[in-house]
């Protein structure tokens, strides 16, 4: 298993904390957006983009990149965060976003924003897209690999088994899922309005390779990601237990900050818990 330094780790965590604070000032400016699923992911964008993936900014569409899928389309602040200070856009730009005639709108467009890999929408098509891109790959032989994010509240949907059948069918060990298990959605908690559990062996039972941790642990994200490429005869599923709202103390597990704004106080507020009590 691959080494990870102690600064190296610190320097990903930085970066998570410095996403936050953007996508939460992107949320506050547009006064829509949803701060508990982007907050609880922070850890893995940071450690994807900023470690893992092979991409390059200056060749956003180069053939031989890894593709990176946000199923979880909402949480598109912290992924417009990530890609502006991974240096696909001025960071400058992310104020645009949701504007009219902005590359940046309110879920991933891949037609419109460099670095995107799919347009999102509609909850749960994710994986179906990275066992399209799975299989594509396998069939030309191009070492890429797909790696796909997904939230809990949409594998209550039926199209992400659908997905998960397809990729086990074809033995797509190039595609490496993760879920944002916060265990809260849009009206409540997960495991109230329609429980996952038992959630391992449901992935297990699809053939997958299943790997839990804790998705605010970088080593342990780093690790996971490394146990998933010396997988080669199934795809991996990355069950990253999160936060929602994580970093914020007010909007940790609370539903209500699935999809609202702050006001001007509690943007303050937020912003001096992600500066260590420090004001803007």
């Amino acid at each position: 298993m691959k080494y990870y330094p102690e600064d190296e780790i610190l320097r990903l965590s930085d970066l998570a904390n410095q996403l936050r604070l953007d996508a939460l000032k992107m949320i506050h400016e547009r006064g829509a957006g949803h701060p508990g699923g982007s907050l609880s992911c922070a850890e893995i964008i940071s450690t994807l983009y900023f470690n893992y993936l092979k991409v390059d900014p200056k060749i956003p569409d180069w053939k031989d990149r890894d593709r990176f899928i946000l199923s979880k389309g909402h949480a598109s602040a912290i992924l417009y965060a990530a890609l502006a200070r991974r240096g696909f856009f001025p960071v400058e730009e992310l104020q645009t976003w949701g504007h009219p005639n902005s590359r940046l709108q309110g879920h991933p467009d891949r037609l419109k924003t460099p670095g995107v890999d799919m347009t999102a929408g509609t909850l749960g098509q994710g994986l179906s897209v990275a066992g399209g891109l799975g299989l594509a790959a396998k069939l030309l032989h191009a070492k890429w690999h797909v790696y796909v994010l997904m939230g809990d509240g949409e594998c209550q949907g039926g199209v992400v088994w659908e997905g998960a059948m397809m990729a086990s069918k074809y033995n797509l060990s190039n595609i490496t899922a993760i879920v944002d298990y916060n265990d809260v959605q849009l009206d409540g908690a997960c495991h109230e309005i329609m429980p996952l559990e038992p959630f391992v062996k449901k992935w297990q039972s699809f053939n997958f390779a299943v790997i839990e941790i804790d998705g605010h642990d970088i080593s342990e994200i780093l690790k996971a990601l490394d146990l998933s490429k010396e997988i080669h005869n199934k795809p991996t599923i990355i069950i990253a237990h999160t936060t929602k709202g994580k970093g914020v103390s007010f909007m940790e597990n609370e539903a209500k900050w699935h999809g609202v704004a702050p006001d001007d106080e509690q943007y303050k507020m937020a912003i001096s818990e992600l500066k260590g009590g420090k004001n803007e």
